[in-house]
């Protein structure tokens, strides 16, 4: 049944457990701001509270426009109960996997509810149920907020990430370096695909440059290397190839390390001296093999 609640009567618990998607939500402002809130936001009755479970980008734009009295539909007096339905009624295109996941951890974790009881409820499978509490598992709470802050796509860990974590040898902090990489750069879908497979496939020279470089650059070069092969190379120009990425991705390494408040100590100082020197010497002869190179 709908009916007017306040806005400061709407518990937002499960706020982060909904995708924030910011262009979405700019035009439903702006929608609201000529007609008003349509829909009714969706939730359960707390203890002196109305607690949100859908409708959160309908009051982020409420109160930004300082409305007071939003339309409230209560599914249940009961939380768990009230997250059921939520699940029943909205399918894959109006709720994301992963927010039916986390929904179904907070089932599994807080309310104690067995993955045969959250099946039968739901009329799923105990697969279909087991599959969304196994992604969340896959997660880190660092992924988890990039993710549902809007900062990374949540197709990207699906579809590209989650190949990877099944790798041996790859894990949870692996996947956090290179969320942290790429988070907020508006890259598209198919680019953090391409930088995800060279990053966790490619050789150690390619993961520095990620690391350590200009990500939108080395991108660049990615695509235009991926239009090109190297099958016409003997095996002493992919050698060098090889030795000239690795140095590339070197040269990074060094120019970020520079500005690391850490490197302190007369020891490494009177060390790197040394090696810095005998580099030094030869960067004339290497500065005019590189050239020859651009240059042919």
């Amino acid at each position: 049944m709908v009916e007017e609640v306040e806005s400061l009567s709407i518990d937002l618990r499960y706020e982060n457990y909904r995708l924030k998607n910011s262009k979405h939500e700019e035009t439903l402002l702006a929608t609201i701001s000529k007609n008003g809130i349509k829909d009714a936001l969706l939730g359960t009755r707390g203890d002196n509270c109305n607690i949100l479970l859908d409708g959160f980008k309908r009051f982020r734009c409420a109160q930004k426009l300082s409305i007071k009295i939003l339309p409230f539909d209560v599914l249940s007096d009961d939380q768990a109960l009230g997250i059921i339905k939520l699940l029943r009624m909205f399918d894959n295109r109006k709720m994301n996997i992963l927010e039916q996941a986390r929904l179904i951890d907070e089932l599994i974790n807080i309310f104690k509810m067995s993955f045969s009881e959250i099946a039968f409820k739901l009329e799923k499978s105990k697969a279909w149920v087991a599959m969304r509490a196994g992604v969340i598992d896959q997660m880190s709470d660092y992924v988890k907020d990039q993710i549902f802050n809007g900062n990374f796509p949540a197709y990207s860990f699906l579809y590209t990430l989650r190949s990877f974590i099944r790798m041996n040898g790859i894990k949870k902090g692996d996947i956090d370096e290179f969320v942290r990489l790429v988070s907020g750069e508006n890259l598209s879908i198919r680019d953090i695909d391409l930088l995800a497979k060279s990053h966790f496939r490619g050789d150690m020279s390619i993961s520095e440059q990620l690391k350590f470089g200009d990500i939108h650059w080395y991108l660049n070069n990615l695509k235009e290397g991926n239009k090109q092969t190297d099958d016409n190379c003997n095996s002493a120009e992919k050698k060098l190839l090889k030795n000239l990425e690795i140095c590339s991705g070197y040269i990074n390494r060094v120019i970020y390390s520079d500005k690391d408040a850490r490197i302190i100590s007369t020891d490494f100082f009177s060390q790197a001296g040394i090696v810095a020197g005998w580099i030094v010497k030869r960067l004339d002869k290497f500065k005019s093999i590189l050239e020859e190179f651009c240059d042919r």
